[in-house]
């Protein structure tokens, strides 16, 4: 969705940040090659160390809406949810790890 509905992303850009056109284009192409990476098993840790930054980095657009719900009144998504998806943020981290990084004990 970056590349066929690129305002919608540019617009959760906190002001301040430089080029949202192209933070955008460069997420939406992390988040292609990491997927593509946790499929590959050699490059699964790489991935997966790459979408945890990447989700480390969409952090402050994710605050930037829970703060100003009423920018974004049009998306009809209640504020308690823009709230509910900053803890969300740690659960998908998790979740990378066990995927992507975490060792895996050879139990006999």
């Amino acid at each position: 969705m970056h590349f066929i509905a690129p305002g919608k992303y540019q617009r959760i850009i906190p002001p301040g940040f430089p080029f949202p056109a192209m933070l955008v284009a460069i997420s939406g192409i992390a988040e292609m090659i990491g997927g593509a990476g946790l499929l590959s098993r050699p490059l699964r840790r790489a991935a997966g160390f790459g979408l945890i930054a990447l989700l480390i980095a969409v952090f402050p657009a994710n605050i930037y809406m829970a703060l100003h719900p009423e920018r974004f009144a049009d998306l009809h998504v209640a504020a308690w949810l823009l709230w509910a998806r900053l803890p969300l943020q740690v659960v998908l981290i998790g979740w990378v790890w066990g995927i992507a990084i975490r060792k895996k004990r050879m139990d006999s």
